[in-house]
């Protein structure tokens, strides 16, 4: 196991298109970190650079204590587990797991001992003549776990190795890798597109747009408090929602306006956890808002809040979305998602009254970036 450093990592390529921009990271001995965000983002680069299989145009990486951007994959003792699996055929399980230690010239006593540890680790051992043909897909993914844990790596990468599987094995295989990491403490840099792989795995999680590091925190803080529109946009299952919209004080709370709407939050006793007084909500421009954290009702339409037409429902079963467009909205529309417990929903059609909860509300200025109280 090691500590991994990215220092200003660059990574140009011709015509000065730039897939990784001075990305500067810093990852525990023993850390699960995942690198997340859209395709072509930077990420498996990123991962390809710490590999040894792409050289950075500039920047310093550091494996353990030593530099290693002259260091060749083999030199840099990295395993990378790639998202086909890239076993070998005609190869059994068993040779699959050997295969690194025999190409090390490692004794036959120890490659017996350390393939038989490794596939009791994985839940591999009855598995060990078989060819990778007559293995399910998360049993392919646990040999091309094992091939790259067999030799013991200082760091193990994982390039979206869960995307070529349907929906039910992809939650057991990740919840295995998670297991599998907290019983080894092996330094481990995961890669995918899908947020919720990132939130439900990561210790810490580093959201990646256009080669640009946005925000690198533990799953909860990403959730709880977005550095910006990004962040916020991308993470959560729906993500946040994100409205145009300005706030300003009043008695007892703010007023919120949204396109030609306004409508007034009231604090309800939760003033100590709103330090109204510490805002400058001058600046917002845009505000985000949860999908949990917006109630409405549909009895009439001189209710309080927001006024909108429910668009579509999604009936999840222990839980349900309701998309909606707000009226008022000209000719860019602005559209909000509420979740509510259980299957109980307006139909599409009808008119509701959007309630955001002032609690849950996000500020962001005219860049992106979140508003934090002063003090």
């Amino acid at each position: 196991m090691a500590r991994v450093l990215c220092q200003a990592i660059v990574k140009e390529y011709a015509a000065g298109a730039r897939a990784v921009e001075d990305v500067s990271l810093d990852i525990a001995d023993g850390e699960l970190l995942v690198l997340v965000g859209p395709s072509g983002c930077g990420k498996s680069t990123l991962l390809r650079i710490i590999a040894g299989l792409e050289t950075p145009t500039s920047g310093t990486l550091r494996i353990g204590d030593a530099v290693v951007n002259d260091l060749s994959p083999q030199q840099r003792n990295v395993a990378m587990v790639f998202q086909d699996y890239a076993l070998y055929p005609h190869m059994t399980v068993r040779r699959n797991l050997e295969f690194p230690l025999r190409m090390r010239r490692m004794g036959r006593a120890d490659i017996d001992a350390k393939v038989a540890h490794t596939a009791q680790l994985l839940d591999l051992s009855p598995l060990l003549e078989r060819l990778p043909k007559q293995l399910s897909g998360g049993q392919r993914q646990r040999v091309a776990m094992g091939r790259a844990l067999v030799r013991e790596p200082s760091v193990s990468l994982l390039d979206e190795p869960l995307s070529n599987l349907d929906a039910k094995l992809r939650v057991q295989v990740r919840a295995e890798i998670a297991e599998l990491q907290r019983r080894t403490g092996t330094t481990m840099i995961y890669v995918t597109h899908d947020q919720v792989e990132a939130m439900t795995l990561g210790q810490r999680v580093a959201v990646l747009d256009r080669g640009r590091l946005q925000q690198v925190a533990p799953p909860a803080e990403l959730y709880d408090r977005p550095l910006n529109t990004f962040v916020a946009g991308f993470l959560g299952s729906p993500p946040m929602n994100l409205l145009r919209a300005s706030v300003s004080r009043i008695a007892g709370g703010l007023a919120l306006r949204v396109g030609e709407q306004s409508t007034g939050l009231a604090l309800n006793g939760a003033g100590a956890s709103v330090p109204l007084e510490g805002w400058d909500l001058g600046c917002v421009t845009t505000v985000g808002v949860r999908p949990e954290a917006v109630d409405f009702e549909t009895a009439g339409a001189t209710a309080a809040g927001l006024r909108a037409t429910v668009e579509h429902v999604e009936l999840l079963g222990h839980e349900t979305l309701v998309h909606t467009r707000l009226a008022g909205g000209g000719e860019e529309p602005q559209r909000l998602v509420s979740r509510v417990q259980g299957t109980q929903a307006p139909a599409p059609g009808s008119v509701v009254r959007l309630r955001p909860a002032i609690t849950g509300l996000h500020f962001f200025d005219a860049q992106g970036m979140a508003l934090r109280p002063k003090g």
